[in-house]
């Protein structure tokens, strides 16, 4: 098989899936996973069979490619174009839909587009992306209940987790505004019943005033989530299989750069990635076609041919770069799942 490709270990993800879907069981919070991770309806199935209560996506298109899920939330707040309501209303006719709304103006389109479309207000818990002060989600809310929608609660991302010793302040943030944004919810007679949070950093505190969870990462980890702690090199599921083309002392060139394991790259990684059988080895320079990798002396530096496996900082972008995902256990190719998902971005 020609490198470089993208490989995944049935066996470490459907340990992943039990792992994720038996904490929230025991949080008694409803998990809703975040499909743009995987982009693979082969991987919904197994996470729905497990106890997922639904599916989180990040697009229209993301949420076209689901629909067989049955429940799908649109964590976005989408601004209804008249393409984008043709297809909405498309939606709403094959799957219990949410979407998010941020902005008494959105919720107003959105009530002219698709009446009746269930919405969770989203609230800014220290992120600083999309979504509303706490204090301000009660009068979206109250917009979004004139404009003809019907409110459902209240979500947040808290993605200031993703930094090392981040992750309870954030979980603290994130259940001090979801109460907060409840209370005004409530405040005007509306439901609240939704308090929608998490992420894969923060899975293992999640509790508190949340009623559903949304990780998406963990089905495969990577290495910024190795280096947050918040799993093992054991829990890896995903990598690139790469081989080596040239080499000079302990720096050597695999054949897996960043249209392969995509540029993402937090300021605080201490790489562009991480070889799955050697974490002491440093991606310090991703090139288009090439990944720079450094070892420290003393390790021996492969041969030339020999196929390596990557693991990627960030497996979602790496996955929507891949048109299919081989399936390994035990070592042998049993499987490929095309990325059907793959550049569903409108």
């Amino acid at each position: 098989m020609l490198t470089p490709y993208v490989t995944v270990d049935a066996d470490v993800l459907d340990a992943n899936l039990r792992s994720m879907a038996e904490r929230a069981a025991a949080r008694g919070l409803a998990l809703r996973p975040h499909a743009k991770t995987h982009k693979s309806p082969e991987i919904a199935r197994r996470q729905l069979a497990l106890g997922a209560t639904g599916l989180t996506v990040a697009t229209v298109s993301e949420a076209e490619v689901f629909r067989d899920a049955g429940d799908v939330f649109i964590a976005y707040p989408i601004w209804p174009s008249p393409e984008q309501t043709a297809r909405l209303r498309a939606l709403t006719g094959q799957v219990n839909l949410r979407v998010g709304v941020d902005s008494a103006e959105s919720a107003e389109a959105l009530g002219r587009a698709v009446p009746g479309l269930e919405v969770l207000v989203e609230v800014d818990s220290g992120h600083h992306r999309s979504g509303v002060a706490p204090e301000a989600a009660g009068a979206v809310a109250v917009a979004a209940d004139k404009a003809g929608l019907t409110v459902r609660g209240v979500f947040t991302f808290p993605g200031h987790a993703y930094g090392p010793g981040r992750q309870s302040l954030a979980v603290a943030d994130e259940s001090a505004a979801l109460s907060e944004a409840a209370a005004a919810l409530t405040a005007h007679g509306l439901d609240a019943s939704v308090r929608s949070g998490g992420s894969t950093p923060t899975a293992g505190l999640a509790g508190g005033t949340l009623t559903e969870m949304r990780p998406g990462v963990y089905v495969f980890g990577d290495a910024q989530q190795v280096e947050l702690g918040t799993c093992g090199w054991d829990q890896v599921a995903l990598t690139v299989t790469a081989t080596v083309v040239s080499r000079s002392g302990q720096r050597f060139i695999v054949d897996a750069g960043s249209k392969v394991l995509g540029a993402d790259q937090q300021a605080w990684a201490t790489g562009g990635g991480r070889l799955l059988d050697c974490p002491e080895a440093r991606i310090t320079a991703l090139s288009e076609h090439h990944a720079t990798v450094v070892l420290p002396d003393g390790h021996d530096v492969p041969s030339l041919g020999e196929r390596l496996r990557v693991v990627p900082n960030h497996v979602c972008a790496t996955v929507n770069l891949a048109d299919e995902l081989i399936v390994v256990t035990g070592g042998e190719v049993v499987d490929r799942w095309p990325v059907t998902a793959r550049g569903a971005n409108t």
